[in-house]
Formats: C-alpha cells, structure tokens, sequence
C-alpha cells in the first residue's frame, strides 16, 4: 500500500491528523494496534481548553460535543476549609468544557469511518523505516500477513510507551525528565459532581481534585504515593479522604457517595524530548512530551501539536516547500514548555510533598493567597487555565 502520510495511533492526536488532512484533500492511513472498543472506552483526560473547541468545531467534529459537553466558567480553589472561585470567562472571556478523551476520540473515529479513511486496528509489529530519505515506510502485521506502508511522511502519535520514539536514532533526541514524589488515585462513581465547577482542595493530608463526566458521574482524585497498592484503598477509605481533602470550614459536604466504576493511579511526570523530529519522522501527543494532569494539559497539548503539524503537511503535499514542516518541532516546543511550565506550578501550589516541610506549606498557601486576592494573580491561572492563544 502506499499512502501520503502514514500515522501511527489511533488517539486523538492520529485521528484528528488524519480528519485534517482529509479535510486538505490529503490521504492518510491510521495503525492502530488495540481494539476499537478498547480506544473508544479508555478513560482518559476530561477538559478541554477553548482553542481546542474551536479546532474540533471549526473542523466538523462540534456537534455531540456542544449537546453534551460541559462548559465552565470558573473554578475554585480550596484551602484552609475555604473555597475560592477564579472566574475564567470573566477574567478571559473564554471557558473550558468537559468532554472526555473517549468521547472525542469516539466523534473522531464515527467521522473518519463515514468518509472511508482507512484505518487499521489490531495491528501487530508495527515499525518505521527509512526515515531519513524521501520514501520512509511503516511494515506491521495485519490478520497474520505481513504488511508495508510506502509513505511520503510519518507521523508519530503513539503515546508515551509506542515505537516511534525509540526508532530515532540515539543521540538525535534531548529528553527532559521530572518524576514527581506522588501519584493520583483516581476514581469514577455513579454520583452527582460535588460541584457544578471543578474544585482543586490543598490539604494537610494531601491534593484532591473534584470533577466530572456528566450530571451523574464524578471523577475524584487524591494524591497517594507512587508505590501505592490500589488493593489497600476499599470504597470505604476512599470516600472517607475525600470527605476529609474536600471539607469546608462551615462543615457543609459537597461530596456525594455512589458506587465505584473504576479506580486506579496514575503516575505524575514531566517529560519533554527535543526536537519532535527525525528526517521524515514526526512526533505529536503523548509520543513527544507528558506533563502531570494537574494543569489539564495533555489533550489539549496534543491537539495543538496537531494543529501545528497538519498546516505543515498541507503545505508541503501542496507544493509550497518544507518551511512550515522544518518549523514544526520549534513552533509546537515554544508553547509546549509554557504549558509544561503552568503543569508544574499547579502541582507544585497544590500538593503536599515528602516530609511536610512547615516553611514550604507556608509559601504554598502564601502563593494560594495572593492567586484569589490579586487580580493579576487569578490572570496568570486563568489565562493558562483556559489555554494560551494556538498562534
């Protein structure tokens, strides 16, 4: 087979690469080695940012996204007992929206199948080839028969733990790594949200984070050690830390118990490889860069990425020369590390580290004092919170 961009990742970031490039006219083929059903029901991150509304909606993919997303205006911060709103329309004029990974990657698929792209799941050794010359190639095992992929570029959207990374040579890449002392244990339940906005509690005890999926399912997040055995957590213990995490001084509870549906932990990193290109080879999403989700940055990182990447390939298959594909790894990195950078100082604000140093506690909850008594503090958290501007 042969095709003008070959993409690895059926995630949001090589599908939404793929609508583009149809919507170019450009051809595209999607590998994809789980299963449809395991891609579409992955729980993943939840928030969107405005600018990634609009690439959704501007491209065709807004309609389930308008009727069913969540779109919120502000959100609360809570220490000390005390909630405190940061409103993000009223300091921006732009809202976030609540719309799960699952359910983009849902609309994208659904959009991809009704025009006839091709795309390949459950696919097996998948690997790339070539990269440095004008004909790279993708080979993978599709059905017990063994397949090539005659590309013109390759795009590598296959998450963090997926093959096109490590097929760049050694010594091409810078990585910039940062493993954080915690982790999230995190939780979906059949119960309504504690709050109608997402709440972010610092606690003596540890981070928690209160959101949603819908009116009637919450997802619920406490900070635990990176070792943490989920077996040690029953239903029990959880619903009782985050009664304690999200307590208000005036004693009114917000949370609402429901059954569990899933619980696990996720691990917190900051990672970073540069540049987000090999000859041929171009890196999006999770394949290039993870920051922790404290900041609600990874989709909506690989959404820009995209963006980014799928001008750059309009321009070349149109004839217009290889500038915006040669400017694609430095464009993406600049606000890339921005959002890096606001990942790391939520994380930083809100969680509690080893050793509970009293002088740090002090400064966190000095930091979060200034944030909801200043107007150019609640700026700087609304303005990223939101998503710095595409261009």
């Amino acid at each position: 087979m042969r095709t003008q961009v070959g993409i690895v990742g059926a995630g949001p970031a090589g599908l939404l690469l793929a609508h583009l490039l149809h919507l170019a006219g450009i051809e595209s083929v999607v590998l994809e080695t789980r299963s449809r059903a395991y891609v579409e029901e992955r729980i993943r991150a939840g928030l969107l940012e405005q600018g990634s509304v609009d690439v959704l909606t501007e491209s065709g993919l807004g309609a389930r996204l308008q009727r069913e997303g969540l779109a919120h205006d502000g959100l609360e911060l809570r220490f000390g007992g005390a909630g405190h709103r940061i409103d993000l329309k009223g300091l921006t004029g732009k809202q976030v929206t609540i719309y799960g990974q699952q359910e983009v990657v849902k609309d994208l698929i659904a959009a991809r199948l009704a025009y006839g792209g091709p795309l390949r799941f459950e696919v097996a050794d998948v690997a790339v080839h070539d990269l440095e010359t004008d004909a790279p190639r993708i080979t993978y095992t599709e059905g017990g028969e063994a397949r090539v992929l005659e590309c013109d570029l390759i795009a590598g959207c296959d998450g963090f733990h997926g093959i096109c990374r490590p097929a760049i040579p050694p010594g091409v890449l810078t990585a910039y790594d940062r493993v954080y002392p915690f982790a999230w244990l995190g939780i979906l339940a059949a119960a309504p949200p504690a709050s109608h906005e997402l709440i972010y509690a610092r606690h003596e005890r540890g981070f928690a984070l209160a959101t949603m999926r819908s009116p009637t399912l919450s997802r619920l997040y406490l900070q635990c050690a990176p070792e943490e055995d989920i077996a040690a957590w029953s239903d029990d213990r959880i619903w009782a830390e985050l009664h304690a995490r999200l307590a208000r001084r005036d004693g009114a509870d917000q949370v609402t118990e429901g059954p569990i549906l899933q619980k696990g932990i996720t691990a917190m990193r900051s990672y970073v490889v540069e540049p987000m290109r090999h000859g041929r080879l171009f890196l999006a999403g999770d394949a290039a860069h993870i920051v922790p989700p404290t900041g609600a940055k990874g989709m909506n990182l690989a959404i820009a990425d995209i963006r980014v990447l799928a001008r750059a390939i309009e321009g070349f298959c149109q004839g217009h020369g290889s500038d915006l594909l040669d400017g694609y790894s430095a464009k993406a990195l600049a606000r890339i590390w921005k959002a890096q950078r606001f990942s790391w100082w939520m994380t930083s604000m809100l969680h509690r580290f080893d050793g509970g140093d009293p002088f740090e506690h002090k400064v966190q909850v000095a930091e979060l004092d200034y944030i909801c008594a200043s107007r150019a503090g609640a700026m700087t958290l609304a303005e990223n919170y939101v998503g710095l501007p595409l261009d």
